[in-house]
């Protein structure tokens, strides 16, 4: 059982980043065609959403981390 759960604590490290990229990219889009500012807001909103990724993945990395040294 526990390989699956550290199966489940890697898929959602991997899917943090995903979705930080995604949500940033879409946000950037709509607010590109909102103010006719095209790609500019695009490429800012996805640095920031993959910032935003990067700083998820570390939070639930260093929690598994954590989580694994209090097992032993």
């Amino acid at each position: 059982m526990g390989d699956v759960n550290k199966t489940f604590s890697f898929l959602t490290i991997g899917l943090h980043l995903v979705s930080g990229i995604i949500v940033g990219t879409a946000i950037g889009y709509f607010l590109d065609r909102l103010f006719n500012t095209s790609p500019y807001l695009v490429i800012i909103f996805f640095f920031l959403g993959f910032l935003a990724g990067l700083n998820n993945m570390y939070k639930d990395a260093k929690r598994y981390i954590n989580s694994q040294s209090k097992d032993r």
